[in-house]
């Protein structure tokens, strides 16, 4: 098997790990959906699957954890800053899709996890997001911690052994988590998703949300 062949194959079945765990139709509070008429799948996981508490450092340099970060509705994304054009372009479109949904009156916070520390330090994180969106939060950490909350929200990552070549490549996953105070984890949003179905279907979540306050 080439290695372009066993990355593709690692992934498909990280993804299918992913869709099998992450989706999940109970609700903490008794029995029925409450997010239903939103979700894309009906595949039934566990309350809690995705997502955890983590510590990593963001964009200003300032130790942070989960409680600190994931405040208000969330777009979670795991890239890196020298990826050529997939991080740029995902992350792109989550700004479109914050815009978007701003507009229709919900306010949501995109955040970018690093799956790169070793070049990705807080300068250039705070760079790099400056100038994608002026509210996207860059995060970085050890590789102990960027290990730690890959694991925690069940995506991959691989950087190769030897990184002697400066312009190194990182395989990763590409889904966009939405995390809701209050709910953690409730949907992810695969890259193929424009912005503006992507904004519909995360308003879904909004309005069910505020439904049940």
């Amino acid at each position: 098997m080439t290695t372009s062949t066993r990355r593709y194959a690692i992934a498909a079945v990280t993804v299918a790990a992913v869709g099998l765990t992450a989706i999940y139709a109970v609700t903490r509070t008794g029995g029925v959906d409450q997010f239903a008429a939103c979700r894309t799948t009906a595949i039934v996981g566990g309350p809690g699957a995705i997502g955890g508490p983590f510590t990593l450092t963001d964009e200003n340099g300032r130790k942070v954890t989960e409680k600190d970060v994931l405040t208000e509705p969330s777009l979670v994304y795991f890239g890196y800053t020298f990826c050529p054009d997939v991080c740029r372009a995902d992350t792109a479109r989550n700004a479109e899709t914050t815009d978007a949904l701003e507009e229709m009156g919900h306010l949501v916070q995109p955040v970018f996890i690093s799956v790169d520390p070793a070049r990705d330090t807080p300068e250039v994180l705070k760079e790099w997001t400056d100038y994608i969106h002026p509210r996207l939060i860059g995060l970085t950490g050890t590789p102990e911690e960027i290990a730690a909350v890959t694991k925690t929200y069940k995506t991959y990552f691989k950087t190769p052994d030897d990184k002697a070549d400066p312009y190194y490549l990182v395989d990763h996953m590409t889904q966009t988590y939405l995390m809701l105070p209050g709910e953690g984890f409730v949907e992810f949003f695969d890259r193929e998703t424009d912005p503006e179905t992507m904004a519909s279907r995360v308003a879904c979540f909004l309005d069910a949300a505020a439904g049940q306050n």
